[in-house]
């Protein structure tokens, strides 16, 4: 409030008031209508499906709605990302297996053992930059080839579908789910009204609210969560023939995620925690691998499924179509400088190389217009591809000139055709011959409407498909997410809405979301879908590398036994495994059992916590456990590992910090622990045999069937 202003408040002259008040009162005082209109005022009949030619065609350039709708959402963040705005980058390779020419032209995959240089941005979603990284979310994925033919890029997600089938919907989608716009909360998080509200409206997107109630939306690392493509391509062959495809990556590591109130923790503890990871990893030399595989369709078979391929919220199911293992990817080296590679990186679903086409996917059409756009404005003009991390090894000749952020000094002529400058650059490939993009030859032959296919209106079978592949530990984890993320929303209407919703997944499922928000349990569908694929089960996704990389904290204090502390060490080292050494203290720790009478600290307890870590082993010395039984920090680390379903273990006195820790006594002393992995050989097992138990449990990644655990 300005000084005039308090003044007239206190009864001095009233403030003068100024154009933008008069206007004000002219709008509220103006009749009002809720039709939707465009920019220029003109009223529009839908909002949710763009024009196509044909129910199943491609989205029209002439449709001014979408393009406005798309153009203005486009612009609507300066600088950050609209979308995908936290992320991390590095650079690395993809070596191609086997010759792919029988189905594409694409250069990069036509020869075993050509290797093509990458680079991959992982990314949140919904938060701004300064989000945390382990908040429930879906994960981009996104990876750049600079191929000899001009770059790739495969822009993806860690989840295979998506929220929407119409891209003239992402607008509306992203503003539900990002921060309410009266008070920007919450941050980094879907767990309120308007999202939820858009959900339960539009349940062609409750496959994905599957998915992101899942643990896949809380992944472990971005080292250790698939890839997908989401839409369905097309290869080209030199001949112009074509073949559906989905793309697939899938992590060496196997697939593993953390659990939500780990995930919480984590949050906390370390915001940065899966870029930190990452580059960690990758300066280690333990370089992340993924494997790149793909589901091909014949065109004779695009209606053979129950769904229709061009939906983005379905899956192909892999015992349909089995994944055709391509390649590999290797990240090798991180980035200089986050700013102007991670940050400035510019990805896009239309930048295709020859042999890799677009399908009529409608969500996909409109991607293809609203990357580039958004480019224009984040990266400041259109010469965003000529940054050093944008510029693609092939050879660039066009006539483009000018515009901010020119880097290019241009001699001669700047248009086609010419006679001045020899007719250059000319049309490629006028002759025939490899490397020229053509675009697939298709009839198309439809009527010029907004309607969506047929084809495109099961919203809940696979929903339901997904719910039925997982183990019962998943189902409950699913459960709690729901219970956690509509119990935050205020509206009970809306709460109603989508528990009607799930109705239509699972009868079960939809009476326990139900009874933990407090509306009544709605009646199960009529037909509901029994199908299942095994694919879909983290449990079935674990990794072919072992515990490489994985982080086992030893609790110590002054009188722990460092023989034993190193031969775990060791052994697990030898493994791949990464041991710190977490004590109150930095520097060492007086040492029983060893020689020269000290034991070096990694780490100081205090700024560490469990969920840091992928297990807790606790060495044998009286005076050391004595002292860490003592200790809050150390009890917790030990409860909380356990309560999060990791390994646990301990040597010799050691296991009476696990019973401090409440652990149930029967699980420290029993049998049948290294079933829930709680490993303590009973007092009898050497270091040695209990490193190599830890690293059997590690493989494991999870126990979720411990009493206590917390989802």
């Amino acid at each position: 409030m300005s000084a005039h202003q308090e003044s007239a408040g206190r009864g001095g002259s009233p403030a003068p008031r100024d154009v933008k008040d008069e206007q004000l009162d002219r709008f509220r005082a103006a009749p009002r209508s809720d039709a939707l209109t465009t920019d220029q005022g003109v009223r529009v009949d839908d909002t949710d499906n763009a024009l196509r030619a044909g129910a199943r065609g491609p989205t029209l350039l002439e449709d001014f709605h979408n393009r406005e709708k798309l153009t203005h959402f486009d612009h609507e963040r300066i600088p950050e990302r609209v979308v995908h705005a936290r992320g991390a980058g590095a650079y690395g390779y993809f070596e191609t297996y086997d010759s792919l020419a029988d189905h594409t032209c694409a250069d990069f995959l036509s020869e075993a053992g050509r290797r093509t240089p990458v680079f991959v941005r992982f990314s949140t979603v919904q938060g701004p930059r300064g989000s945390a990284d382990t908040v429930r979310d879906v994960r981009g994925f996104a990876t750049k080839f600079y191929t000899r033919e001009g770059n790739y890029d495969l822009v993806g997600n860690n989840i295979p579908v998506f929220f929407i089938q119409d891209a003239i919907k992402f607008p509306d989608f992203v503003h539900a789910v990002k921060m309410e716009p009266h008070n920007e909360m919450p941050t980094g998080a879907s767990a309120h009204d308007t999202f939820w509200d858009f959900c339960s409206l539009q349940p062609e997107s409750t496959h994905m609210l599957m998915w992101l109630m899942s643990d896949r939306a809380i992944p472990r690392s971005f080292r250790m969560m698939q890839g997908f493509g989401v839409h369905t391509f097309r290869f080209v062959t030199a001949e112009g023939r074509g073949t559906f495809v989905k793309f697939h990556w899938k992590p060496l590591l196997g697939v593993h995620s953390q659990v939500w109130d780990e995930a919480q923790i984590t949050a906390g503890r370390d915001p940065d925690f899966h870029r930190r990871d990452l580059w960690e990893a990758i300066e280690a030399g333990a370089y992340p691998e993924w494997e790149l595989g793909v589901q091909l369709v014949p065109e004779k078979d695009e209606f053979s499924f129950d769904f229709d391929l061009l939906d983005a919220t379905k899956i192909i199911p892999e015992e349909l179509v089995p994944v055709r293992p391509v390649g590999r990817m290797v990240l090798n080296r991180n980035p200089h400088n986050f700013f102007a590679e991670t940050e400035q990186v510019a990805f896009h679903t239309a930048n295709v190389v020859p042999g890799i086409d677009f399908t009529n996917d409608p969500l996909l059409q409109g991607r293809n217009f609203s990357y580039l756009d958004t480019q224009l404005i984040r990266l400041g003009g259109p010469n965003f591809s000529q940054l050093p991390v944008n510029r693609p090894v092939a050879d660039v000749h066009h006539n483009h000139r000018d515009g901010f952020g020119q880097q290019v000094i241009h001699p001669g002529t700047n248009y086609f055709p010419n006679s001045l400058g020899g007719g250059c650059p000319a049309h490629a490939g006028a002759g025939g011959g490899r490397g020229v993009f053509r675009h697939y030859a298709e009839k198309v032959d439809g009527d010029k409407i907004r309607m969506r296919s047929e084809s495109f209106q099961d919203h809940y079978s696979q929903a339901a498909m997904f719910w039925n592949s997982m183990s019962d530990w998943e189902q409950r984890h699913i459960v709690e997410a729901f219970r956690f993320e509509l119990g935050k929303v205020n509206s009970v209407q809306v709460r109603e809405r989508m528990t009607g919703n799930l109705a239509h997944v699972n009868g079960d499922l939809a009476a326990l979301v139900a009874e933990g928000i407090g509306v009544p349990a709605p009646q199960p569908a009529d037909s509901i879908s029994t199908a299942s694929s095994p694919a879909l089960s983290q449990e079935n996704l674990r990794g072919t590398q072992g515990i490489r990389t994985r982080k086992v904290a030893v609790l110590a204090a002054d009188g722990t036994d460092a023989g034993q502390v190193e031969a775990v060490r060791e052994r697990l080292t030898a493994k791949g495994a990464i041991v710190e050494v977490l004590a109150a203290r930095d520097g060492t720790v007086q040492a029983a059992g060893n020689g020269n009478g000290t034991l070096s600290v990694d780490r100081a307890l205090p700024t560490m916590a469990s969920v840091l870590y992928d297990a807790v082993l606790v060495p044998d010395g009286k005076e050391a456990v004595t002292t860490l039984a003592a200790d809050p920090a150390a009890v917790r680390f030990v409860e909380e590992t356990y309560r999060h379903g990791k390994p646990v273990a301990a040597l010799g006195e050691g296991t009476r910090v696990l019973t401090e820790a409440n652990l149930p006594e029967a699980l420290v002393l029993g049998e049948s622990a290294p079933d829930y992995g709680i490993l303590t050989g009973n007092g009898t097992a050497s270091p040695a045999d209990l490193a190599d138990a830890l690293a059997a449990a590690l493989e494991l990644h999870r126990f979720p069937h411990r009493p206590g655990l917390l989802g």
